[in-house]
């Protein structure tokens, strides 16, 4: 077993005053404003120079080497790196010098005049020397406010003072007033030969440039102008293309621009295109960032998470901090990555983090807090400096109790880790079962005989793997060949789910595509048939996150999904697993719907199964999504199973699957055609009238008659309200004038002049958007001449007399004959009289829409 320490490696006696230096970090870390502790800072590449910035109460730079004890006798003075001058440090580069061998560094000293000075630093000569002094930018009045490096480019945001013909009260002017700038170095032996300026974007706010690998980071500054709205995104950019990102903290990429050509990127322009996305989105704070060196950069977000902005514009949340830790600790915080592990400081704790997973290997608790930094030297150990030393983080392996038996096995053997497996389960099922708070263990089990089940079972797969070849179940074979005969398949299942687990670990790249890809369909092939559990579904969720590609073929295999060449979907799976596809929605999914669609679901609840799979469909093959939700009605009516019937009253746990599928379209409308296909398939009225709003919204107005067309026939109800719809659409405009024929003849039987008329004079345009008698657009209003027909046909209908009922509306002069009393005529009558009654309906029947 592996845990981590913390040890200490040096303390400050190994630097040069390090009694300064600790009674300095000391009185700032016993101050209240400790962070500026950690943000003033600075550790070279190889750990061998901390740097201090002065702010208060005087500007300068104080830095302290470490001594290599072997050059000590050759050089018994050396020159420090002391600036006490009265201009403000913005930051410290450090240059990659080609001929380093010689324990050369060479380090860049950036004032916010703009003026920079290069020293350069040789263990075997005399410490830090001064070897150049430049002009960083162009104008004597420029400001800067943060630098980076990034492959040989220096990039810094500049602040730019407002013109003379500008008005400097101006709070817009003001917040714009800054710019990006950059310009190309080279270093060799007699000094750094800089570029020319180039500004890369104008009229920015303040920005934290931070470069990651051959990507810049624009942070913006959320202490100096919070309220702006643009401080709900950053910026990502290439030095050497101008190719400018729009990022925020919750939705990752929202706009990529290229500069056009031989023009200068201006921020308004940029992000002109994400007004209307600033004003609906609420992206947490960025409390801390780190750049990771491969082009990602780390960021700690006011809402706990911890999440990772690859290169791509994909963030990554990979580990969510305890509630109200932020709160309780406050910001001070420091992060960092070491290959895998992501190491995190909170106040006086430290969280150990599996980069690719995100489970919390282990916490340390700090007796001070500290600052984490990467050591080129050692770049997988997680390093902190705090006001005690230099402090790394070792693993330490810890021995197990084990049995004697056990602890002398050099090789663990299959039947054993399945054996644990096995007992593992166990715990689950009997924890659920169990009435104790106590945490039940797989020890616990094993002692004192308790649980035969597990045992027996483990029993089961150990004789199974000492002898794979089971003789077949006949009527002279044993009681336990016949129990493994039955269990032959499901045995079968776990040793190969087993085997390919392994086969992944031990794979080369090559062969880990095809291992990924059996290993995703044998894992939901078995999660979907068996009880999808709240563990399971969770479960379910990573597999499709996490293998997206591969969970779409999968998926197609299991369901057995074809498409034939009229674009009709068919599936083969039993109905068995169909059950588990369409599983009503958990209580613990809490779905917010725009429009009948999903607009936010928060990270920590899993998405069923149905929603999972409308997803892989609807990103891989878009256009299977309407026939999937007629396949999945299909397979919900032709179920007798009460426990999953879909004709139950509508709740958040029991939502149509119309409305489900709805959900993984976005809300921002463009998929409107594909949403009206989901409504009409759905055959429900309340859907078809929204899909027909749609289209009518949309102008498709020869679509519109076509669905008109087809649903009126559905019911009298549904009938008479699409018709009343269009019916208020010809009162208003005249797009409709093509299909009026069509109309008409779906008007429906109840209908009268009275309620046409009325509907008509209740949707005419108001007259008051008029104001003179010549105004408006003339030959759009409606005239007596296009409702004609309409009318004509309702009068004839309602003043033709209905012929079934003549003989009683006339009224023969003289009474009719007495008919013969006999049983035979008044059985006859009778039976007349009840087909009557029986063709015309029961009294007060009414016909409802279902």
């Amino acid at each position: 077993m592996t845990r981590h320490a913390l040890e200490q490696v040096t303390d400050f006696g190994d630097f040069t005053r390090g009694k300064e230096l600790k009674e300095f970090l000391k009185q700032s870390y016993s101050n209240s404003s400790s962070q500026n502790c950690l943000t003033n800072v600075r550790v070279s590449p190889d750990g061998r120079h901390i740097h201090v910035i002065l702010q208060t109460p005087k500007c300068g730079l104080m830095t302290y080497d470490k001594y290599q004890r072997a050059h000590l006798v050759q050089c018994q003075k050396q020159l420090d790196l002391v600036l006490t001058r009265n201009l403000p440090i913005v930051d410290l580069i450090y240059f990659a010098h080609g001929a380093a061998d010689d324990g050369t560094t060479v380090l860049g000293v950036i004032f916010e005049n703009g003026k920079v000075e290069f020293w350069k630093f040789s263990e075997r000569k005399s410490g830090w020397s001064l070897f150049q002094s430049a002009d960083l930018c162009n104008s004597p009045r420029a400001k800067i406010v943060s630098v980076c490096i990034c492959q040989n480019y220096i990039i810094w945001c500049e602040e730019r003072p407002p013109s003379e013909s500008s008005s400097v009260s101006s709070v817009s002017r003001n917040n714009f007033r800054f710019c990006i700038c950059k310009r190309t170095f080279e270093v060799d032996e007699t000094g750094v030969c800089l570029g020319g300026v180039k500004i890369a974007l104008h009229n920015n706010p303040r920005y934290m440039v931070v470069s990651s690998g051959d990507v810049v980071y624009l942070l913006p500054d959320i202490k100096e102008h919070p309220l702006i709205p643009v401080s709900k995104v950053f910026l990502t950019g290439s030095p050497q293309h101008d190719i400018f990102k729009v990022h925020s903290a919750s939705s990752g990429t929202l706009l990529i621009r290229n500069p056009t050509a031989n023009k200068e990127s201006d921020f308004k322009r940029l992000v002109s295109d994400c007004i209307g996305i600033l004003s609906t989105i609420m992206p947490p704070d960025i409390y801390g960032f780190c750049p990771t060196g491969s082009g990602d950069l780390l960021l700690l977000l006011s809402s706990g998470w911890v999440c990772i902005m690859q290169r791509d514009g994909v963030l990554r949340h990979i580990y969510k901090l305890p509630d109200n830790c932020l709160t309780t600790c406050g910001t001070q915080n420091s992060l960092n990555l070491y290959r895998d592990v992501l190491a995190l400081t909170v106040g006086r704790m430290m969280y150990l983090i599996d980069a690719k997973c995100g489970l919390e290997l282990q916490r340390i608790t700090l007796k001070r807090e500290g600052l984490l930094f990467v050591n080129s030297l050692e770049s997988h150990s997680p390093q902190m400096l705090s006001e005690a030393g230099l402090f790394v983080v070792i693993q330490r392996e810890v021995e197990a109790k084990l049995k004697p038996s056990v602890a002398h096995s050099e090789n663990i053997t299959p039947s054993a880790i399945l054996a644990e497996a096995v007992f593992e389960e166990a715990c689950k099922y009997y924890q659920q079962r169990s009435l104790s708070t106590t945490q039940l263990t797989a020890e616990k089990l094993k002692k004192g005989g308790m649980f035969q089940a597990p045992i027996s079972l483990a029993a089961i797969i150990r004789n199974y793997l000492s002898n794979q070849k089971i003789k077949t179940a006949g009527k002279d074979s044993s009681g336990h060949e016949k129990l493994l005969s039955s269990l032959d398949s499901e045995l079968k299942s776990l040793v190969a789910l087993e085997d390919i687990k392994t086969s992944v670990v031990r794979a080369s790249e090559k062969e880990l595509q095809s291992y990924c890809e059996t290993l995703v369909h044998q894992e939901i092939s078995r999660l979907l048939s068996s009880e999808i559990d709240r563990e399971n579904l969770q479960y379910l969720n990573s597999i499709f996150n996490s293998f997206p590609t591969e969970t779409w073929q999968a998926v197609q295999t299991v369901l057995q999904l074809r498409c034939n060449g009229e674009g009709l979907l068919s599936s083969k799976a039993p109905a068995e697993l169909w059950k588990i596809v369409l599983s009503p929605v958990q209580a613990t999914a809490n779905f917010n719907h725009c429009n009948g669609q999903q607009t936010h679901a928060p990270a920590n609840v899993a998405v069923p199964v149905f929603e999972l799979l409308c997803h892989s469909i609807f990103k891989f093959q878009s256009s299977w999504l309407p026939r999937f939700l007629e396949l999945a009605q299909q397979q919900s009516a032709s179920s007798t199973t009460s426990s999953w019937s879909y004709g139950v009253k509508e709740s958040s746990e029991s939502l149509p699957l119309y409305k489900r599928a709805l959900t993984v379209l976005p809300c921002k409308g463009a998929y409107q055609d594909l949403e009206v296909e989901l409504l009409l398939c759905s055959q429900r009225p309340n859907a078809v009238m929204q899909a027909l709003r749609i289209l009518m919204g949309l102008g498709q107005w020869d679509r519109v008659t076509q669905v008109a067309q087809r649903f009126c026939c559905q019911s009298p109800l549904l009938n008479k309200e699409i018709f009343t719809t269009l019916l208020c659409e010809v009162s208003q405009h005249r797009h409709l004038d093509p299909y009026l024929d069509l109309l008409w003849a779906l008007c429906p039987e109840d209908m009268t002049v009275t309620g046409i008329l009325n509907i008509v004079l209740k949707s005419l345009p108001s007259a008051a958007q008029s104001s003179g008698p010549f105004q408006g657009s003339h030959g759009n209003q409606l005239t007596i001449g296009l409702l004609k027909p309409l009318l004509t046909k309702v009068l004839q209908r309602e003043t033709k007399p209905n012929q079934r009922y003549a003989d009683i509306l006339q009224s023969p002069s003289h009474p009719p004959p007495t008919p013969p009393r006999q049983v035979k005529g008044l059985s006859r009558v009778n039976t007349e009289l009840d087909i009557d009654l029986s063709e015309r309906g029961p009294p007060g029947s009414q016909v409802g829409l279902v």
